[in-house]
């Protein structure tokens, strides 16, 4: 595991921005001990917060005994799907993990926020798609987070879905290239773009579980229905095994009524499959692609950073068949003991 200070990456501050001291305080620094760090004030607050998530993210969590491939799929954009899988991705890492994301969507939103170069030339996931290129030759680890690998999108693939139509077993080839894949990995995260066409096919085909990122507005839950009729025709005619094992609650703010109803809605009628834990909507979640970092890495003591930590957590948990408990799971700044970054509303 790298040490905190590489962990952390150029934007480690919780607070960025310059810092001023008067002389008194320099003169007061000279002739007493060094004060303790002021829990109560916001910058106190928000490096306990980081030292707490870095914590967390040491913390060893049980391994799958077979890699999960998971597919983070929904076709409305705008979700949180890139989002989701990048920071999943690095915080299972980051919990001890050996994780390959593996980018579908042709803007190579994913690619970008791991750090990976992919313009034209790189070899990328349309290669392996298109020309039968082993995934090993493709696949580029991602400098910020140990045991984190990405197989980048690169422009190439949005050609992918017609060139794929004349193509023998145009269904299955990415799960024949990660069958192929020899290196042993505890997680797959795949990438989906924001449609049902042949790439989100191709990512079904290959995995066992989808996971689905659910924007806490009343937009999100319309087109759920097709997607979930999709997971079903590819269950009875390609992929036997495929199921809906996770839906996270993305974007959610708890100061709108709205945020609260659709977070009731979804888990009324999905049950265990949605997760205790959901994302509140960040800044810090939106400002760490344009560093090319994932929020993990950006901003580690962030409310985002720490419930993705948590989200990570519940799923590595449920995975391993043991019951997650959210007592123990982060309170994020400025909530009290009734609002549990696990829940993202009131707890139960």
């Amino acid at each position: 595991m790298r040490s905190d200070a590489n962990l952390a990456g150029p934007m480690a501050d919780p607070v960025p921005g310059p810092r001023s001291e008067s002389a008194a305080d320099d003169v007061s620094r000279e002739t007493s001990s060094p004060p303790l760090v002021d829990n109560d004030a916001p910058i106190g607050r928000a490096a306990q917060l980081a030292v707490d998530a870095l914590g967390r993210a040491g913390e060893r969590l049980p391994r799958p005994a077979q890699t999960r491939i998971m597919v983070v799929a929904n076709q409305k954009g705008g979700v949180g799907k890139t989002t989701t899988t990048v920071n999943l991705a690095a915080s299972l890492a980051l919990h001890g993990a050996r994780v390959l994301v593996v980018d579908l969507d042709p803007q190579g939103n994913a690619s970008t926020a791991l750090g990976i170069d992919h313009h034209a030339d790189v070899p990328s996931i349309y290669d392996v798609l298109v020309d039968s290129r082993p995934l090993l030759e493709v696949v580029q680890p991602v400098v910020d987070v140990e045991g984190l690998f990405c197989a980048p999108a690169t422009i190439d693939l949005a050609g992918a879905e017609i060139e794929l139509v004349s193509l023998v077993a145009r269904e299955s080839r990415l799960q024949r290239a990660i069958q192929a894949y020899e290196q042993p990995l505890d997680y797959i995260l795949i990438d989906c773009p924001p449609s049902l066409g042949l790439l989100t096919v191709n990512a079904m085909v290959a995995g066992a579980e989808v996971l689905i990122p659910i924007q806490c507005e009343y937009y999100a839950l319309e087109g759920l229905g097709q997607l979930l009729r999709n997971v079903d025709l590819v269950r009875a005619h390609l992929n036997p095994t495929l199921h809906v094992s996770t839906i996270l609650l993305t974007m959610y703010d708890g100061r709108t009524r709205l945020a609260s109803q659709v977070a009731e809605e979804v888990r009324t009628h999905f049950g265990k499959e949605v997760l205790r834990t959901s994302i509140p909507r960040s800044v810090r979640i939106s400002e760490a692609p344009s560093y090319g970092q994932t929020v993990l890495t950006y901003d580690p003591g962030s409310s985002g950073s720490l419930s993705y930590l948590e989200a990570a957590r519940e799923i590595a948990l449920r995975g391993a068949g043991i019951s997650y408990d959210a007592s123990q799971a982060h309170l994020g700044a400025g909530m009290n003991s009734t609002q549990s970054m696990a829940e993202g509303i009131h707890s139960e």
